[in-house]
């Protein structure tokens, strides 16, 4: 084609290569250099077509940028063609040009068609490549015309590419993007996004000043959870309902209901037990048949996007090989004399450009990965949330909330961290091969001889990471079970302080954590081993090849360019070997993650359908029919033959024992618990209150609100009605205040209320109430009942359910529902149910009827009714009970006149008025929002760099000496890897003095022995390294669970748990599993860069001059990099917290959450933390990829420097030397990149071992025992009590809460304490036991200051039944008596007394009863009496019961307070009474308010002097 004047001859390949001025022969330039990128435009175009068809982005802007665009093209089509007609032109003079001539233009004149169609609709990378192409390769032309053009068409070109680097503005009609803080990558250039150019704006930043949270740019709208979650559950109920399909196919058995939506067990059906249990059986048979793949959905969701990033692995892969043949060729050219300099030049920079292409192509491929795996962990926790939601009891019970916690932490990650390397799963093998493949062009078949010391290192690194993998299983177990003991420890710490349990728990936690160390221990001696064999195997398979090359074949000599072109491959080899196993246990640990998760996943979700929520056939609000309800499948059913339907609009009580099936019946109507059998209908919306309130950590008016609109005259009508607006007056921020997790800054009574306002605020149709009244003090009580759920209530017209132990307020409810044992024992009015005469008529005579008696005679002296200073202006301004059922009425008979007149003027107007005025005005004055305090602080971060004083610390914690020996070690280490090379240097030098056959055995010896010494040191130095490093985490733990113990109730209080289990969890996990791992990377990497610089140095002197410009620039981009990579870590560590606090926060609130049906507005809630985590670990992907682009740029610049020193010296330096020096450059990129990484991986990582000392050392309470002021081991033997002009405050900063108290209580004393919520009554007891300490003033008990002793010997000395009755997961009596103090028979004696024998001995575990997370398995009742059953174990001479007695049902409550009259009749006992009926035969009643004493007598004294108490008393129907 391209005929003679133009053939390639030999004499053209000789002007090519050997001459000083290269050129290349024109037919060569006009066909393969022209024809190539057109090629290539036409191919890329179909594929490029349908990608713009996908993406329709809208019309075109014509910028400048695009019209200069536009014209260039037009201008190099107008050349084409030129050339094209020129060519014609000739012809018609008659010079005839080859063909070649015609067919060029032509090719390039319609390729510039295509290419200006391409320019119009989309600047683009594709184009980029190919006018690179384009243009790299003209050359020369002898005509003018042709010379002319030929430069037109370059320089054209030339502009073009650069044009075509720059971005475009974003075309019209596009759907533009209004985020202020976009991330500049949606908007880069393609050189931008190849060199991660646009993120330096934030390095710069960064580096300048500490990032915050406002310096990091959105997130990408394709990575957040809106976008990634909806795909991947798409994909998983794909999953779901393929494998029911399947199941149902397979399964011949009919069921009697169909299966709920998403689970892979079958719904029970109806009738008795056998069929449930056979069923059961069934269904788990088929589980294990077919189970839902989570692994598919993954794939499906994910693996497009993750398959580009492999398409950019493959093409690295390739590339990585080209280097060590130009390595071969740059050995061969300083061989040869009369090579011309400039093929050496060449080979210099090519292997430099090549290096760059490879880094940039690597740097590609790792950020698709790492995006996916962003993308996973969004998508999984998003997943797990949504399910966590929507599980059922049975499946919580399985699933604890620090294995959930567990599954989106550590598990999540694992998924994040196997994606980076996942590709190495294919791409190992593939580089073996290759590698392998030019080794035996190298060597020939001795190549077979390290081969085989590799696989026979295989099946070593298998076992070894099968054992790691077992003990990786084992160690999460304990740490599972080590968090789950932690969380509760920090859920229960009040209760461990005032038991002084701490110790016990300490001992638990330090047991499980010795065998997590134990384990730990056994994995790094593992690790120990593997990292001497991958560190040894390079360097075996060198020695075996090299020993058997040279020993086969007396012929066989190994020269410069065979070693050294050999060890560039085995370093090759290195990182595919060293890798594939580490992916292997990653793959490991990613697919025991899959299956937890899978199983989580997988388990029941409540059925919506269990309950029907719009049923409007009948005038019923709620309808039960036959119901039969269990709380899981495999237990009994807890409730039988549930028959009720209550009337739209009326109030229905639920009364029982503890322990009946009250709250099973709430959480029935709720959907909350298994249906066996029956129908269960609710008629509209559903507000829910628990027996135990479930508060955010929000402010207060968030809390009430609750996702609803603020309506401020509702709002205070709300707060009225619940009785909140005096609290708010106490409360620092008004009701902006913000509420602690788990509502912890608010008293029990608060927390009640808060809940219910919440329920009156959502204004729906049916109120579910679940003994809300009993965590409140009686007026308080009678006040809620009166203006709220009462029959003159706001909720007066709505369907009320609420369930009671309180009798004065059964007369006035519509219909009354007895309970026992899970059956409705009767049902009817309170008149109906005194006529039967039954058990309630009964149980009511022998409590109730004094009750109402004299309750109907306070109503005489209605002046006193407001005494206005009586209890610092209180809102529970009695109404006097309206006139309501008949049996109140024919009481009333004689009292009615004054009744009437005295009720409507005055109780009726204050409570209106007081509603929309009052409170109003008071509130805006004194408490504007702008003095909203904030009770939980924010978590700081600490900014700026790690100080050195943390790496100190850490080596404290490892021990000095140690540390310092570690290194020594590792420096030898280091040598004896030099002195291996520079040996095989010399030896290869024998080639050229032809002294190779008498030395080899001595070569071979000296060789192999260097290489061992290396091997026997990197085992000695990992596990020196391993031993120190899981001392320091033994000792940072133990300092850390110490101080956690010792910590003061105040720090527990103002401190979100979730922060301080993320110590515990993710902290320890670091400085467990990651940091040791990071220390041994970098003293690793850090030694090989010295080495490696040493080498070039020691080699070619000269490069001594370029190390100190390129460290610079290492340097200036490390400290860039580290800056802002810290922060950016950081950030993320702190934007972590909030999504697990969150998330156990929505566990435990979960029934609360669906019954108001404010699922989704959680679900976005999470979301959003969940993005807001991921906007700062973004950025620090990328920062990672910005830093090794620059890295590896440096490094590609020592390649490039060794191979031009050894160019231009090649006279005086023998081949041996030239290959040391550059295959160590080779090397070099690598270690640079990875040593950097490692510095900023340690500085982050060391963050761990800061933040946990930051924990190990806040302030500490007194200690628990002070050796010279022990008390007798019998005190107190009298019991007495003094306060002397005693004040408290809860914190630093805050007001006092009792102020002044003096008062001093005779042994033996029964003493009640009364007061509103908030006057400090709780308060007065923590002083008791220390949990507060003295702002002024002191308390003695016997004539001993409790101030002077240590806190365990005062809190071992007195007993408390706490308000909020809380039990550890472990058996029964671990519950009573943690120190295994008491037999048996103490246990059972106390259980007697508190009236639990029954119930346990009807356990078939009996003592070994095993308790779940926080008691759940027990009723609140139950729990009550546990504490009770604690407190009679102890029997010391001083009891305080806190509103012991809130939870239980009257009849209990009675034994409860028989038993402590009986059983504690010679101790001093205050008990802090809401039921004023339980303390009025005590010694006396102290009454406080506001911090002080208003009352303090015996209670006739104080009913005579008619003031506070008495009105209390008459509001509880208590006097007349």
């Amino acid at each position: 084609m391209c005929r003679s004047p133009c053939c390639v001859s030999p004499q053209e390949a000789n002007q090519t290569l050997h001459t000083e001025r290269p050129d290349l022969p024109e037919c060569f330039q006009l066909s393969v250099l022209s024809w190539l990128p057109c090629v290539y435009l036409w191919a890329v175009c179909p594929i490029y077509l349908f990608y713009l068809k996908k993406n329709h982005r809208g019309y075109i802007m014509m910028s400048i940028m695009n019209r200069f665009k536009t014209v260039f093209g037009l201008l190099l089509w107008i050349v084409c063609w030129t050339d094209l007609f020129y060519t014609f032109h000739e012809l018609r003079q008659g010079h005839t040009q080859p063909p070649i001539y015609f067919v060029t233009p032509l090719v390039l004149g319609m390729t510039m068609v295509r290419y200006e169609m391409l320019t119009t609709v989309c600047p683009n990378s594709l184009l980029c490549v190919c006018l690179f192409v384009f243009f790299t390769f003209q050359n020369e032309v002898t005509d003018k015309l042709r010379f002319t053009t030929f430069y037109l068409y370059f320089g054209l070109a030339v502009c073009e590419l650069i044009l075509c680097c720059f971005n475009e503005k974003p075309p019209l009609f596009s759907n533009v993007v209004t985020d202020p803080n976009l991330c500049p990558e949606t908007t880069a250039g393609f050189l931008s996004t190849l060199t991660f150019w646009w993120f330096t704006s934030l390095a710069i930043k960064g580096y300048k000043t500490p990032l915050e949270n406002k310096d990091l740019w959105s997130l990408n709208q394709r990575d957040s959870s809106k976008v990634m979650v909806p795909k991947l559950l798409q994909e998983w109920e794909k999953e779901l309902a393929k494998a029911k399909s399947e199941e149902n196919l397979s399964s011949q058995a009919a069921y009697s209901k169909p299966p709920p939506s998403t689970t892979k067990n079958i719904g029970g059906g109806g009738g008795e037990s056998s069929p449930e249990e056979v069923e059961v059986l069934l269904s788990n048979q088929k589980a294990a048949s077919r189970q839902p793949s989570f692994l598919r959905a993954l794939i499906k969701t994910f693996g497009p996007y993750f398959l580009i990033g492999s398409a950019y692995k493959l093409l690295q892969d390739v590339i990585t090989f080209v280097n060590p043949q130009l390595l071969r060729m740059l050995i061969s050219f300083t061989k040869q004399k009369g090579a011309p300099d400039w093929w050496g030049y060449s080979l210099a920079f090519l292997m430099f450009f090549t290096a760059v292409l490879q880094t940039l192509i690597l740097h590609r491929h790792f950020q698709y990965c790492f995006v996916t795996g962003m993308n996973i962990r969004t998508a999984v926790i998003g997943a797990i949330y949504r399910k966590a939601l929507v599980i059922t009891n049975a499946a919580k019970r399985s699933s604890t909330v620090g294995e959930v916690v567990n599954l989106m932490s550590v598990d999540a990650q694992r998924f994040m961290d196997l994606t980076t390397f996942l590709n190495l799963l294919w791409s190992a093998p593939l580089q073996i091969m290759l590698a392998l493949y030019f080794l035996w062009q190298n060597l020939g078949p001795s190549v077979l001889a390290g081969l085989a010391v590799m696989i026979m290192l295989i099946p070593f690194n298998a076992v070894i990471a099968m054992k790691t993998r077992a003990y990786q299983v084992e160690q999460m177990q304990y740490k599972d079970s080590r968090i789950k003991l932690m969380n509760e420890i920090l859920n229960g710490i009040k209760v461990l302080k005032l038991y002084a349990w701490e110790n016990s728990f300490k001992e638990k936690v330090l047991a499980i954590r010795q065998k997590e160390l134990n384990v730990l221990r056994k994995t790094a001696y593992l690790g120990a081993l593997s990292t001497m064999a991958w560190t040894s195997a390079p360097f075996l398979v060198a020695l075996t090849t090299f020993a058997v090359y040279v020993t086969v074949d007396e012929n066989n000599i190994l020269d410069a360019e065979r070693a050294f072109v050999s060890l560039s491959l085995f370093n090759i080899l290195r990182f595919p070997l060293n890798m594939l196993p580490q992916v292997i246990s990653s793959l490991v640990q990613a697919s025991v993650s899959l299956k937890r998760i899978q199983r989580f996943l997988s388990h029941d979700e409540l059925d919506p359908s269990s309950v029907d929520r719009n049923n409007t056939a009948t005038e019923f609000s709620v309808t039960v029919v036959n119901g039969k309800f269990t709380w899981a499948k495999e237990d009994p059913p807890v409730l039988h033959n549930i028959n009720v339907m209550v009337p739209q609009g009326s109030l229905l009580a639920v009364v029982g024992h503890v322990g009946c099936g009250k709250s099973s019946l709430i959480s029935a109507l709720l959907g909350e618990v298994e249906k066996l059998e029956g129908e269960v209908s609710t008629r509209g919306s559903v507000a829910y209150v628990p027996q135990q309130a479930w508060i955010q950590n929000a402010t207060l008016r968030d809390n009430i609100l609750f996702g609803k609109p603020y309506n401020e005259p509702k709002y205070c009508c709300v707060l009225e009605a619940c009785a909140l607006t005096p609290d708010l007056e106490v409360l620092p921020g008004g009701d902006m205040t913000e509420i602690g997790e788990k509502g912890i800054n608010l008293s029990g009574g608060q927390r009640q209320r808060v809940s219910l306002a919440r329920a009156l605020y959502s204004d729906t149709d049916i109120y579910l109430l679940d003994d809300p009244l009993s965590a409140v003090d009686a007026h308080v009580a009678k006040h809620i009942f009166d203006n709220l759920i009462g029959p003159e209530g706001v909720l007066k017209g709505k369907t009320r359910i609420l369930v009671t132990h309180g009798i004065s307020f059964l007369p006035q409810v519509d219909n009354i529902m007895v309970m026992v044992e899970g059956r409705v024992s009767e049902m009817g009015s309170y008149q109906e149910l005194l006529k039967q005469n039954g058990a309630f008529a009964e149980f009511l005579r022998n409590y109730a009827l004094e009750d109402i008696v004299e309750e109907e005679e306070e109503l005489i002296e209605e002046e006193e009714l407001f005494p206005e200073d009586a209890l610092s202006n209180l809102t529970d301004i009695v109404d006097n009970e309206p006139v309501i059922n008949k049996a109140k009425r024919n009481f009333r008979r004689q009292i009615s006149i004054i009744s009437v007149d005295g009720e409507n003027p005055k109780g009726r107007s204050v409570r209106r008025h007081g509603c929309s005025q009052r409170i109003h005005s008071d509130q805006q004055e004194k408490k504007a929002p702008h003095e909203m305090q904030k009770l939980i602080q924010a978590e700081t971060a600490e900014t700026g760099r790690v100080k050195t004083k943390v790496f100190l610390e850490y080596a404290k914690a490892v021990g000095l000496l140690l540390s310092v020996f570690i290194c020594f070690l590792y420096g030898c280490q280091s040598a004896a890897a030099i002195g291996g090379n520079i040996w095989l240097s010399q030896w290869t030098n024998d080639a050229l003095t032809n002294q190779t056959q008498e030395n080899v055995h001595m070569r071979v010896g000296v060789y192999a022995s260097l290489g061992l010494a290396q091997g026997i040191l990197v085992l000695i130095c990992s596990f020196t390294l391993a031993m120190g490093n899981i001392g320091a985490a033994r000792k940072l733990h133990f300092n850390l669970l110490t101080n956690k113990f010792h910590t003061p109730q105040s720090f527990f209080d103002t401190t979100p748990l979730g922060r301080i289990i993320n110590r515990f969890s993710k902290d320890i996990y670091i400085i467990d599993e990651a940091l040791p791992s990071t220390v041994l990377m970098f003293l690793a990497t850090f030694f090989a860069s010295l080495s490696n610089m040493i080498v070039i140095v020691s080699s070619t002197p000269i490069f001594a001059v370029v190390i100190a410009p390129l460290a610079f620039v290492y340097i200036f981009v490390q400290r860039f990099y580290v800056a802002t990579s810290r922060q950016l870590k950081r950030l993320e560590s702190v934007s972590r917290s909030p999504i697990y606090s969150h998330f156990s926060e929505t566990v435990t609130g979960s029934s609360v959450i669906r019954a108001y049906g404010r699922h989704s507005a959680f679900v976005v809630m999470s979301d959003m933390k969940v993005d807001e985590n991921q906007k700062s670990y973004y950025p620090g992907i990328v920062s990672n990829r910005w830093l090794g682009v620059r890295i590896e740029f440096i490094g590609n610049c020592i390649v490039l420097f060794a191979a031009l020193f050894a160019v231009t010296g090649k006279d005086n330096l023998n081949p041996g030397l030239v290959g040391l020096s550059v295959s160590y450059a080779l090397q070099v990129t690598m270690s640079l990149n990875w040593m950097v990484r490692m510095t900023s991986d340690l500085e982050s990582n060391i963050v761990a071992v800061e933040r946990v000392k930051e924990y190990s050392e806040t302030k500490t309470e007194a200690p628990w025992e002070v050796e010279d002021k022990k008390p007798p081991p019998e005190w107190p033997t009298e019991g007495n009590v003094e306060f002397h002009d005693y004040s408290v405050r809860y914190r630093e900063g805050l007001d006092l809460v009792l102020k002044n108290l003096t008062l001093s209580v005779k042994g033996g004393e029964k003493i009640g304490i009364v007061g509103r919520t908030g006057a400090g009554k709780s308060s007065m007891t923590l002083c008791l036991f220390r949990l507060l300490e003295a702002a002024a003033g002191e308390i003695t008990i016997d004539g001993v200051k409790i101030s002077e002793l240590g806190l365990h010997d005062l809190r071992s000395r007195l007993t408390i039944i706490p308000q909020e009755p809380v039990l550890f997961s472990g058996s029964l009596k671990m519950n009573l008596d943690p120190f295994e103090k008491y037999s048996d028979e103490e246990v059972w004696r106390a259980l007697q007394q508190s009236h639990l024998h029954k119930f346990v001995s009807n356990q078939p575990a009996k003592l070994d009863l095993e308790c779940s997370e926080g008691g759940e398995n027990l009723s609140v009742g139950q729990r009550q009496l546990v504490c009770l059953a604690r407190a009679l174990l102890r029997k010391t001479r001083i009891l305080i019961l806190d509103e012991a007695t809130a939870a239980v049902d009257l009849e209990t409550d009675d034994l409860i307070q028989s038993t402590i009259r009986t059983q504690f009749e010679d101790c001093t006992v205050f008990t802090i009474a809401h039921r004023l009926n339980t303390i009025m035969d005590y010694t006396r009643v102290l009454v406080l308010d506001k911090g002080q004493i208003a009352e303090f007598d015996t209670p006739t004294n104080l009913l005579s002097q008619r003031g506070v108490f008495y009105g209390m008393a008459k509001d509880a129907g208590l006097t007349q």
